[in-house]
């Protein structure tokens, strides 16, 4: 199975989208199912991963509504108040959705402390006894709080979303693979080959720039917990969808036909609980 782990759809609002600035004009607009399934369809991918970019329930509901209609939209990953006290409770209505696997919170926008609250770790615990993932949206910054976290979890997934964006634009890498180096040796960490071009110079960046960090990725979790996402819309800033896979496949087709196959599909398979 060929999956896409990491996109969104959006019918563009500016409060909703207020990240969206003036230097992002190309996707201030709606990006909706009709949208993908032909980029799917052309680059031979069965199904995609749903993932939240507004942080309320509305969004989440939203989401497997797309999901409910498009059964190619194979899981949802929403988003909850995990310092609820209600949190339990919210989760028990989303039990007739199967196709919502885990949930995510936009991290990288909140000081690093944040993560590690007693009531955060508890709202993770929930999570786990529920059987939900948890993508990790944050910055190389973040990383050391990210350590912490995953040791305070331990029997929860996790997976890192766009290699937690190191500053590629920069070339810098050595300080990311320091931070990120402890928190991949926990088996249950998985991480998102994602996000890169707009980490990058929008308008000049090239492959070669990318493969270290493909590289220092592959090192450090092994294609068994490396998941392609494409991050569409939002990759339409740097690329199109045409580039952005074609990088990954690109990479990709260096390793063995096995190896491939669980970074293009069958780890997010896995790890989603997809089939």
């Amino acid at each position: 199975m060929r999956i896409d782990s990491h996109q969104h759809f959006w019918e563009y609002n500016p409060k909703n989208q207020d990240w969206i600035d003036d230097s992002m004009k190309r996707i201030r607009r709606n990006f909706l199912p009709g949208d993908l399934k032909p980029l799917l369809d052309e680059f031979h991918l069965d199904g995609c991963v749903a993932v939240q970019a507004v942080e309320s329930y509305r969004e989440t509901d939203y989401l497997l509504d797309l999901a409910d209609q498009n059964p190619w939209i194979l899981g949802v990953v929403g988003w909850a108040d995990l310092t609820s006290e209600n949190l339990e409770e919210k989760l028990e209505e989303y039990n007739e959705h199967p196709k919502l696997k885990g949930f995510r919170e936009v991290l990288q926008s909140k000081d690093p402390r944040y993560m590690l609250q007693e009531n955060f770790i508890r709202g993770l615990q929930t999570l786990h006894s529920k059987g939900y993932t948890y993508d990790i949206l944050v910055y190389p910054q973040h990383l050391k709080a990210v350590l912490e976290l995953v040791k305070k979890c331990p029997n929860q997934s996790f997976v890192i979303d766009h290699l937690a964006k190191p500053f590629i634009q920069k070339g810098e890498w050595k300080e990311w693979q320091k931070l990120l180096a402890p928190i991949a040796e926990r088996e249950l960490i998985h991480c998102k080959i994602s996000g890169m071009v707009t980490e990058a110079d929008w308008k000049n960046w090239n492959k070669d720039q990318l493969y270290p960090y493909l590289e220092i990725a592959l090192e450090l979790f092994g294609p068994q917990r490396l998941m392609f996402g494409s991050d569409w819309p939002v990759c339409l800033l740097a690329a199109e969808y045409e580039q952005v896979i074609g990088v990954v496949e690109e990479f990709t087709d260096t390793l063995s036909k096995d190896e491939k196959s669980w970074i293009m599909g069958n780890t997010a398979e896995k790890f989603y609980k997809l089939s």
